[in-house]
């Protein structure tokens, strides 16, 4: 038999295969409250035009209210004979409320209710996904005060560069994850118009209110083409997109943990909450949550992939390619989602081991910038110049096998000769990374600073 939904023009049921490949209830039954949602706010605009009797309407809402309830409680039935989300719930109202179920379709099509369900899930999880990162730089910030001062080296090509601070290396992070929440809310704003009452693609000759329907919904208005309506996914794609350089975030910090947990690093310890063990080897405390949180970074980016490959041949309007959207978008959102919490989890769980870090800070010479600088300040040397007797004299030290604070002042002078003992007030770690005092930079007195600053506009309530 053909579906009852949509069959009058078909004499018989579709192939097996076909049902395979053309069913979405398996994957858009996650969008069962948005639709639901939707379907209210369209019923109660086709009450207020007049479109549908208001006793139609009531029985309509109330019908959907129930269907709501049976999905809540885990009672309904999903058909795949039904397709998709939204036949189903219309299938399962006609059986509560007879004939008048029939008319919630009036002035609209799947074509713009799925835009619209897709559009509200997104909206949902963006804000959910913004109050994840907001959380996530709240850990950071609070730990990025607590050791403001704490040194550890910094590098550059992952080799020792200069010393720097954990609280300014945890801050850095807080700024990546503010564009991040940044981006997030720019697509948020464009993705906030309405696509209902675009119909199948060219609006409809009912006097619907669209204004109506948008505000009653909570965007800002509805979409000014009813084609674009239908045939936009940018929404899913800017979402994806912000999602996939957060992630990508997220895996950068993820693999610093992965370096700084070895033994060769030690730089933090992670608690058994957030690592496990080896099946053969007892001494092993692998930090799983990091590597997968590092590995979970392709699906996300796979999926804004997939969805670019998608639409990139379609032609307006509505394809039926673009129901391959859905699983993509459910499992990057939702595996950002975990990464997030998994995160926050690390940075409120891991412990610096201060004095490695500090040791660490040390090795490799890591103040002959601040060396270099010195003969520039004090001696008024050319800086090109201050670099090649810096470099001299870090040759010198590595050949003695000590650090540069370690050599005595006649054989920095036999490189030299102008330069005078107070040129060892900047060699050392403590000394270089308070030294460094300009705006954005890692000197304790800054890291607490912009620790504060984040936490308190972090505390402020999100208009």
């Amino acid at each position: 038999m053909s579906n009852r939904m949509w069959g009058g023009r078909y004499e018989s049921a579709p192939a097996a295969i076909m049902e395979e490949i053309n069913a979405s209830i398996g994957f858009d039954q996650k969008l069962w409250r948005q639709d639901i949602r939707g379907s209210l706010a369209h019923v109660a605009m086709l009450a207020a035009t007049g479109i549908v009797t208001k006793s139609d309407a009531k029985a309509i809402a109330q019908g959907l209210q129930s269907v709501a309830k049976e999905i809540e409680s885990g009672t309904f039935t999903f058909s795949r004979a039904l397709e998709d989300i939204h036949m189903n719930v219309e299938s399962r109202l006609a059986d509560l409320i007879g004939p008048p179920a029939g008319r919630l379709h009036t002035g609209r099509s799947r074509n713009d209710q799925v835009a619209l369900d897709m559009r509200l899930w997104v909206r949902d999880t963006v804000d959910e996904l913004g109050v994840q990162i907001a959380e996530l730089q709240t850990a950071l910030a609070e730990k990025a005060a607590q050791h403001a001062d704490a040194i550890m080296p910094g590098f550059t090509h992952l080799q020792s560069a200069q010393p720097t601070t954990f609280g300014h290396h945890l801050l850095a992070y807080v700024e990546m994850l503010g564009r991040d929440a940044s981006r997030f809310a720019d697509a948020r704003k464009r993705m906030n118009e309405c696509p209902l009452g675009a119909a199948a693609l060219c609006g409809t000759s009912f006097p619907i209110d669209r204004h109506m329907t948008a505000k009653e919904l909570g965007f800002d208005r509805p979409t000014a083409n009813s084609l674009d309506s239908v045939g936009d996914r940018d929404f899913a794609l800017e979402a994806l997109s912000a999602a996939s350089i957060c992630a990508m975030h997220l895996s950068r910090f993820a693999e610093e943990i992965v370096l700084w947990t070895t033994p060769q690093f030690g730089f933090v310890k992670l608690s058994d909450k957030f690592t496990t063990g080896s099946s053969i080897m007892p001494q092993k405390r692998n930090p799983d949550a990091a590597e997968l949180v590092r590995g979970k970074t392709g699906r996300v980016v796979g999926a804004l992939n997939a969805l670019l490959i998608v639409m990139k041949g379609l032609p307006l309007t509505y394809g039926k390619d673009m129901q391959e959207d859905k699983e993509g978008v459910f499992d990057a959102l939702s595996t950002l989602s975990l990464c997030l919490a998994a995160t926050t989890g690390m940075v409120r769980d891991m412990e610096p081991q201060l004095e490695t870090m500090k040791a660490a800070a040390g090795v490799g010479y890591a103040t002959a910038t601040d060396l270099a600088d010195w003969l520039v300040r004090t001696l008024k040397t050319p800086f090109r110049e201050a670099h090649h007797i810096t470099g001299r004299i870090v040759g010198l030290a590595s050949a003695r096998g000590v650090g540069l604070e370690d050599l005595s002042l006649a054989e920095m002078q036999g490189v030299d000769p102008r330069i005078t003992r107070d040129v060892f007030a900047v060699l050392g770690v403590e000394k270089s990374v308070k030294s460094r005092l300009s705006y954005g930079g890692t000197a304790p007195a800054n890291v607490k600073k912009q620790a504060q600053r984040w936490l308190k506009a972090l505390a402020k309530p999100k208009k």
